[in-house]
């Protein structure tokens, strides 16, 4: 059993910062690559940011420059990093990972979602 939790969402003003958090419990051994998405009412989920067993980042166009996405393999946890946020990142934000467990791989775990609004 995997169960991913997202943390870090709130309410920020234009300009501001938020530091997202999933973690990973259950029998880790290790998240292989996690995937973050959000989802604005009437929008279509969107990929955000992405990161690699090995640590490779991949971000949307839209957030590229302002997102940093770093993984903290002891804690199994990665932390997406937002800065100079504006209104139109206001969205839920999940995780999605393939984790490697004690009994084999878990593909596609998803997190109950953390809303963030950016909003002055």
């Amino acid at each position: 059993q995997v169960q991913l939790v997202e943390s870090g969402g709130g309410l920020v003003q234009p300009g501001g910062s938020l530091r997202l958090s999933c973690a990973a419990s259950g029998s880790i051994l290790c998240i292989k690559a996690m995937v973050w998405y959000r989802h604005a009412p009437g929008k279509q989920r969107e990929l955000v940011a992405a990161i690699t067993g090995g640590g490779s980042t991949n971000y949307a166009d839209s957030v590229t420059g302002r997102f940093t996405i770093s993984k903290d393999n002891a804690k199994n946890t990665v932390t997406p990093q937002m800065n100079s946020l504006k209104p139109e990142d206001t969205a839920v934000y999940y995780c999605n990972a393939d984790v490697l467990t004690s009994t084999g791989w878990v593909r596609g775990a998803w997190g109950q979602g953390t809303q963030v609004t950016v909003s002055s």
